[in-house]
């Protein structure tokens, strides 16, 4: 980040898939407390092109002064809908809805109560010539306009902050910005839905297909509740359900349906999901993808608009996002001030105080969110929209939680400066070494009748999260899971940074699915968790997974252009692993697991090159030995 001084300090989701939580004590009946303090008022606001888009503005009672204004816009619904019904909870956290601040929500063009077209993820358009070239960005500045000459006892100041998809509206703000814009909190961001969320390097993530109508389906006039339907499986054992499936084709009737007419749809009509048409006729990074893509904007606008990028470690759908986010910013020559806070939470945890904070198993102390919330969070907010403004806001660069001793850390650059670059070889005899062994083949079966489950747990879920800190043992028993771990570490051990896995690979087939797991082998004698664990569970040897991320093989040397692999020909696969921060204790051992299927949290490749997967058929998936040479290397950035 640049900028003049640096200081360092030690759902239901169909309907709104908000980010409700317990927070702090109430004062007053936390149910009415909004309606008690805050003025609600539903207005349409007018975009350049004409469309009109609702919004809810809630405005403090108290008018003997004046109040920034926080915005967020959200295709999520800002529900409740009319003037006497009120949200329980307002703003990115409570201590901020208690200090004062006007909050506004918006619904995004096209989604529930405002008119237009929605596009998912629409593309930005820099240099617009005329009025009808429209983007989420001229929304929000043409919102930020009406907002801070419509709305009485507002300062002038505002700010935009969102988690998820509204955090890429928040973005999305920041380019182009209306002058009163100040400051901006994207919360773990959709930046590129190629590596977000529905994809990982190229891989479909299986495990979302049942919320691909949440975003593809179309309105033809605003509407107050749902009217997407998501299919049912039928199924609480989803890999067995997507195992029975078969080809990813076998699940295009879900998103086929007839419409109702109920006054609103046109009777009889085809409806087909357009978010699935666009994933299944777009298997590969094309123009579609590419013009979706937010990153490369954030790295050459000339905003310089106060932002703090906020994400979790244990974040399932948008770490990609989280990263590309904050490093292209900070590549921004013009983005003064840039910080980011990572914290030991899944998808919007920071949201959310539950008092114990457990991410699946794993428990990582008390009131962590709280602490964002008000010594982080409300400080950035205040500074920018109610203080001086400057650089010196008094957070620093980073400000990020090692998960590993489960304390936060403070940085003034991401990944820290004291930070150096190691290799790990892989080994014949199961074990990382320091320097590269004699070339060995290690060899294993990929049985597509048997993929290697992501989780052993039993369960339908449309976001899988849990499994971010699952045990893996179930995993390392199987004979298609190839393992190489340290010794027991005789010092602690810190990754600080992005990881790099280089393998050299062969495959009797043509194409093929390579994944790598990082993983905390806890030791044996360990003091047990009170809270949190699993039954069937116990800390004692428990294989905690810090990172993982798979590769589609074909696309190994371009997301554009795939190529097949040649059968056994020795080849060359990369994995960029996002950034940990994650300290391996004394008496633990570091493992990397290397596997080729992850089901049905991405879907199987066929392990036979097909140009689209979603249209292969059953005759292309087959069995396959495939091979991992001694040659392979993981390449970690290490904190000195």
């Amino acid at each position: 980040m640049k900028r003049f001084s640096l200081f360092l300090i030690p759902l239901l989701i169909l309907s709104t898939l908000s980010f409700s939580c317990k927070r702090l004590t109430f004062e007053n009946d936390p149910k009415t407390y909004v309606k008690d303090h805050f003025n609600k008022e539903e207005v349409t606001i007018t975009m350049r092109d004409g469309n009109k888009l609702h919004t809810t503005i809630y405005s403090p009672k108290n008018k003997t002064k004046e109040y920034p204004i926080l915005l967020q816009r959200t295709p999520y619904s800002s529900k409740p809908y009319g003037d006497d019904k009120f949200k329980n909870r307002i703003g990115p956290n409570e201590t901020m809805m208690k200090e004062g601040y006007i909050i506004v929500y918006q619904d995004v063009r096209g989604r529930w109560m405002s008119e237009g077209t929605y596009d998912n993820m629409r593309p930005y358009i820099p240099n617009k010539q005329d009025n009808s070239q429209i983007d989420e960005s001229s929304d929000t500045f043409d919102t930020i306009d009406w907002l801070v000459k419509n709305i009485p006892n507002n300062n002038g100041k505002v700010g935009t902050w969102g988690i998820s998809y509204p955090g890429y509206y928040t973005s999305c703000s920041t380019l182009d910005a209306h002058p009163a814009l100040k400051a901006a909190s994207p919360q773990a961001p959709i930046a590129d839905f190629f590596f977000d969320d529905f994809h990982h390097n190229g891989a479909f993530l299986l495990s979302y297909f049942k919320i691909i109508g949440l975003f593809g389906t179309p309105k033809d006039s605003p509407k107050d509740s749902a009217w997407f339907k998501l299919p049912d499986l039928g199924t609480k054992d989803q890999y067995q359900f997507f195992l029975d499936a078969g080809p990813l084709n076998n699940l295009n009737k879900y998103y086929e349906y007839k419409s109702v007419d109920n006054g609103s749809y046109l009777e009889k009509t085809s409806i087909k999901d357009f978010f699935w048409e666009e994933i299944i006729n777009h298997p590969n990074y094309d123009e579609l993808w590419q013009k979706k893509s937010l990153t490369k904007h954030l790295r050459a606008d000339s905003s310089k608009i106060a932002t703090m990028v906020v994400g979790g470690w244990y974040d399932a759908e948008d770490l990609y996002g989280t990263f590309e986010t904050y490093k292209n910013l900070e590549a921004n020559p013009s983005q003064s001030y840039n910080t980011i806070v990572i914290g030991p939470w899944g998808h919007g945890g920071w949201a959310r105080e539950k008092g114990n904070h457990l991410v699946g198993n794993i428990y990582f102390g008390d009131s962590i969110s709280t602490f964002y919330q008000k010594n982080i969070e409300t400080k950035f907010f205040n500074h920018f929209l109610k203080g001086e403004g400057d650089d010196n806001s008094g957070l620093p660069e980073a400000y990020v939680f090692d998960t590993g001793k489960k304390e936060w850390k403070t940085y003034n650059h991401w990944p820290p400066n004291n930070t150096v670059k190691e290799i790990a070889y892989l080994s014949e005899k199961q074990r990382l070494t320091t320097k590269q062994a004699s070339l060995k083949a290690i060899k294993f079966v990929s049985d597509l009748k048997k993929p290697v489950p992501y989780t052993e747990d039993i369960k339908t879920v449309f976001t899988p999260r849990k499994y971010m800190t699952d045990d893996q043992r179930f995993a390392a028993r199987r004979p298609d899971v190839l393992i190489f771990e340290t010794p027991f570490l005789i010092e602690d051990y810190t990754l600080a940074g992005d990881i790099l896995a280089k393998l050299k690979v062969a495959t009797t087939g043509t194409d093929a699915d390579w994944i790598v797991k990082i993983i905390d082998v806890y030791p044996s004698e360990i003091e047990e968790q009170k809270v949190g664990m699993q039954d069937h569970l116990k800390l004692s040897n428990y294989h905690l997974m810090v990172r993982s991320e798979v590769m589609r093989g074909k696309f190994r040397n371009s997301f554009t252009h795939p190529k097949p692999f040649k059968p056994n020909k020795p080849t060359n696969v990369n994995i960029k692993l996002q950034d940990v921060f994650h300290t391996f204790k004394k008496g633990h051992k570091l493992q990397i697991q290397i596997q080729s299927t992850w089901f049905p949290l991405i879907d199987l490749n066929p392990q036979t090159f097909v140009p689209n997967i979603y249209k292969a058929k059953e005759r292309d998936f087959k069995t396959q030995t495939h091979t991992v040479f001694t040659s392979s290397s993981i390449e970690f950035t290490v904190l000195k």
